[in-house]
């Protein structure tokens, strides 16, 4: 008799990782260095992801912030291991950054967050939901 095996949902990421942080300033921090310990661990260079990490998670702690809610990041090697993925998602899916960052006014002392985020990034954007969350996410590719 021969039996066959077949798996008919795709296979998971070979790298994933995911964690609930308080939306603080330390919870910001603890994010990067979060991001610096998994992906060192991976073998991936930490830099610009955790600048990257550091900016979203930032917005999530002071833009997204609901008492008693925590804020998700989520870190995925994607493909054949060529694309790194940063997902931060809130509960604040009423505050939608603009699609396209725009530069503040020149006195201002905040809002550059998202002109980083564009500048290190490869690719990002906005996705709302499910209610009442946002995911703001970040694509680096990994091979040039």
């Amino acid at each position: 008799m021969n039996l066959e095996i077949t798996r008919t949902e795709p296979s998971a990421p070979a790298r994933q990782f995911t964690v609930l942080l308080s939306p603080t300033r330390r919870g910001a921090r603890l994010a990067r260095l979060l991001v610096s310990a998994q992906l060192g661990d991976w073998g991936l260079p930490s830099e610009p992801a955790a600048q990257i990490v550091a900016e979203l998670a930032a917005n999530a702690a002071f833009h997204g912030r609901v008492p008693g809610r925590d804020f998700r990041l989520d870190l995925v090697v994607e493909g054949a291991g060529d694309r790194l993925r940063i997902a931060v998602t809130d509960t604040r899916g009423d505050r939608l950054p603009p699609g396209a960052a725009t530069p503040p006014a020149l006195d201002s002392e905040c809002g550059r967050g998202l002109l980083i985020v564009e500048a290190l990034a490869d690719r990002w954007g906005v996705t709302a939901g499910p209610v009442p969350r946002k995911t703001v996410w970040a694509e680096l590719d990994l091979v040039p």
